[in-house]
């Protein structure tokens, strides 16, 4: 099954960039080659980029105090484990300790890496970081893989505590929604979101042998899915045929 995710609000949709980002970083870094690295490179520097926002670490801490004023309120409540709400609540304390750590703007201390700013200042010109343009960038990638590896995460970690704190609000906010099954008819599905109350994030799961891919938009008062079928050109049709998926909104 292929499941899709749709952010109703900025914030989210820098959070799913950054888990993302941070998803293919931490893969492209435990492999060996030293083309793996680059790219990894590559990534740590559109990491920077999205999660280096003056504001973000606000953000993200302010969602972690509202999850924790949140789950407390379920304390004691007939039918709540209280031990899972406990450790819960205890990844949110520690998630909450090691961002309000930090010291100064997220990642400040990868932009006074001269080394590195040189790198992230030609990695996106078309054959800019080529030996003859960074011959200190090629003898790096024609050291050993643990030692490529070592710099890589002596450069995430101070990254590292911005990324837990995503992946446990997305995590949160994806279980906070019940799935549903429901029928586009003819290919098309829209629904009325009930007012007042408001939701961060859709989540589609659809069967990849039915070779649909979902087109989504929405607001907080409407939600519409149309489904498309890519021909052997790769264009992209409108699907006509009535067909069912899993569907959860999460507040």
């Amino acid at each position: 099954m292929i499941t899709y995710e749709y952010p109703f609000n900025e914030r989210i949709r820098t959070y799913l960039r950054l888990e993302s980002l941070f998803r293919r970083l931490l893969e492209l870094v435990a492999r060996e080659e030293a083309l793996d690295h680059h790219y990894a490179l590559a990534s740590l520097f559109e990491v920077m980029e999205v999660g280096m926002r003056s504001d973000l670490r606000a953000e993200v801490l302010r969602d972690l105090e509202k999850q924790k004023q949140m789950l407390n309120g379920y304390r004691d409540k007939p039918g709540i484990a209280q031990a899972v709400l406990d450790e819960v609540l205890q990844q949110l304390d520690e998630s909450y300790g090691q961002l309000t750590s930090l010291t100064g703007k997220t990642g400040a201390m990868l932009m006074e890496n001269e080394w590195l700013m040189g790198i992230r200042s030609r990695i996106n010109i078309p054959g800019g970081a080529c030996a003859f343009d960074l011959p200190a960038y090629f003898a790096w990638q024609n050291e050993s893989a643990e030692r490529r590896r070592a710099d890589l995460h002596r450069w995430i970690s101070p990254l590292t505590p911005l990324a837990a704190a995503i992946t446990l609000l997305l995590t949160l906010q994806r279980d906070s929604g019940v799935p549903q099954k429901v029928l586009a008819n003819g290919g098309q599905y829209q629904q009325t979101l009930p007012q007042g109350r408001a939701f961060q994030l859709l989540r589609l799961v659809i069967d990849p042998a039915l070779g649909l891919i979902p087109e989504i938009s929405g607001n907080r008062l409407m939600l519409s899915i149309r489904l498309m079928r890519k021909d052997d050109n790769d264009r992209l049709h409108a699907c006509t045929e009535d067909t069912s998926f899993e569907l959860t909104l999460c507040a």
